[in-house]
């Protein structure tokens, strides 16, 4: 998309904060007014407006990616996606063990238990943990405490914890970055630990490689947006 504005301007409105390109305000890919509460993050979604070139790049304006995503999809379809998310507390990655190597079931106890300690002790959701990839049924009233957490976020969290735990994998590293339990690298690596283990036997592609930065920074897109919110 070519750029044909010159100006950019965070804008007062009934919603919160707008932005205006050359005056007119700017609106989502679904025809919404692009209007957020948090005055920082208007600053934040201008900043990537007004950094583009001659060509509009939205894979380079993260903000305004979230903050859409929030308005044309999160706020029509709320229960939907607190559904999905709890589906993924059922099978959360960090639930699931390798039986061996040692050093890689090691590695997981090391970095992963201390965070399902934590969402059952802070959070109050007790989750099973096994070896292997069979599935196991979590519990009922721990999912229901995990609904019931994840149902207190606004919209525009609930976004960032969508994109979080789509790239990770994982409800538990979502939640754990949304509640400020870890900072956005961390998250990451825990996320990657298995994969990382094989990386470090057989070498990492190209293709496998951009694939893991992409979702590095979705993560740490989602952190500083939750920030900025």
């Amino acid at each position: 998309m070519k750029k044909i504005y010159t100006h950019v301007a965070v804008a007062k409105t009934a919603e919160g904060f707008g932005i205006a390109l050359d005056g007119r305000p700017l609106r989502t890919p679904g025809g919404r007014p692009l209007a957020v509460v948090h005055e920082l993050l208007a600053t934040a979604i201008a900043a990537e407006w007004a950094a583009q070139n001659e060509v509009i790049l939205p894979e380079t304006m993260p903000m305004t990616q979230l903050a859409s995503t929030a308005l044309d999809r999160v706020v029509p379809n709320r229960q939907a996606i607190i559904d999905q998310l709890v589906n993924y507390g059922g099978t959360d990655l960090l639930c699931y063990r390798a039986a061996n190597p040692r050093d890689l079931t090691e590695r997981q106890e090391d970095v992963w238990q201390p965070l399902v300690d934590w969402v059952s002790v802070d959070l109050g959701a007790e989750l099973v943990v096994t070896s292997g990839v069979v599935p196991i049924a979590q519990p009922e009233s721990s999912l229901a405490a995990l609904r019931r957490i994840i149902e207190a976020y606004d919209d525009f969290r609930l976004a960032a914890l969508q994109s979080a735990v789509a790239a990770m994998g994982s409800l538990i590293l979502g939640l754990a970055l949304t509640e400020g339990r870890i900072g956005a690298d961390d998250a990451f690596r825990a996320s990657q630990l298995d994969e990382t283990y094989q990386i470090e036997f057989w070498g990492e592609d190209e293709e496998a490689r951009l694939r893991r930065e992409g979702l590095r920074k979705d993560v740490a897109a989602a952190a500083h947006f939750l920030e900025l919110c």
